[in-house]
């Protein structure tokens, strides 16, 4: 399918502006209904929430799979967004927690990480085992972006569950790559923001699960990278930092993919660099499609509205394209 170009205003025209807006606009969706919150059992001793609009005869309907960025949750106005356009297309839709994410660190004793792709593996497989779902996409943002892109290569041409086509909007695939620019002085604020939210979660694991983790490090930690030395890589078996961004990249299995992959993302995001979807990797896989955007920001791409056009791009632009890959 053909997707329009992104045009936004021209006072959005700058990667930061764009970010801080998208994020801290205040939206109402005055169509989409209270979802049902579900658990879903993805390992013996770890559940994940997710907020489900379901359709009338659920299992003759297409579902969306909705993945959240770092710190994020199912309450993200992106998230809702998607679920607003699934929902008005017929589409079942399920907003996905991120261990410990939206309020559940109660629901697990673990962490979750950048490339844990066996936790939506497993609600996928409860949503066809259980429900009668037999078509589904996924849609990621920022780190659900690259957990959508790795589910995609991991999946391959194995058959083994419907998952039909796949978004990635602002997608951290080369998660060294992308590190390394969230680490550059200009964007010291959106850092230490994630690194904010990060130590006030494992203060609250810690009042839940008293000794699961150790804090005395917690308050020597400023950057992303450090806490994923600190925790994230030993709780996951990682050997460090490096080791873990190398094996939880998407970009490590790209070539993989098989169905269709729409990956959008913009040139003036502030820590995806645009330039690693120039790389070989991209173009030469013939199943995914690669939109650059001169404009967008990381996770914004809010762009004129009117004449049949949603201000919100990238929402629009993802299920216009699953909708394609999945006809119902």
């Amino acid at each position: 399918m053909t997707i329009p170009p992104f045009v936004t205003s021209r006072w959005l025209r700058n990667g930061h502006t764009m970010t801080v807006y998208a994020w801290a606009r205040r939206r109402t969706f005055p169509h989409l209904p209270a979802p049902e919150s579900r658990l879903f059992r993805v390992s013996a001793d770890t559940e994940v929430r997710a907020d489900c609009y379901w359709q009338p005869d659920r299992a003759s309907r297409p579902a969306l799979v909705a993945l959240h960025g770092l710190e994020s949750s199912s309450e993200a106005h992106y998230m809702r967004g998607l679920a607003d356009h699934a929902v008005a297309r017929g589409w079942n839709t399920i907003l996905l927690n991120q261990r410990n994410c939206g309020g559940t660190e109660h629901l697990t004793p673990g962490l979750y990480h950048s490339g844990l792709t066996a936790d939506p593996l497993a609600v996928i497989r409860e949503l066809v085992d259980v429900d009668g779902i037999r078509d589904i996409g996924v849609a990621g943002y920022s780190l659900g972006g690259n957990l959508t892109l790795k589910l995609a290569g991991e999946l391959g041409d194995t058959g083994r569950l419907p998952v039909r086509a796949v978004v990635a909007v602002s997608p951290v695939a080369d998660l060294d790559r992308c590190v390394r620019a969230i680490e550059r002085r200009i964007n010291y604020g959106y850092q230490w923001n994630f690194v904010r939210n990060l130590r006030s979660r494992m203060r609250r694991k810690v009042q839940i699960w008293p000794g699961a983790f150790d804090l005395a490090p917690l308050g020597r930690i400023f950057s992303i990278r450090k806490f994923d030395e600190v925790y994230t890589a030993p709780h996951h078996g990682f050997a460090g930092a490096s080791d873990y961004y190398y094996k939880a990249s998407a970009l490590r299995v790209v070539d993989r993919i098989r169905i269709p992959a729409l990956v959008l993302t913009a040139d003036d995001d502030p820590f995806v660099p645009g330039d690693q979807f120039r790389a070989p990797d991209w173009p030469a896989n013939p199943h995914i499609t690669v939109r650059i955007e001169t404009h967008g920001g990381h996770c914004g791409f809010i762009g004129e509205s009117g004449e049949g056009r949603d201000a919100y791009w990238a929402e629009a632009s993802a299920m216009a394209f699953l909708a394609d890959a999945i006809p119902h």
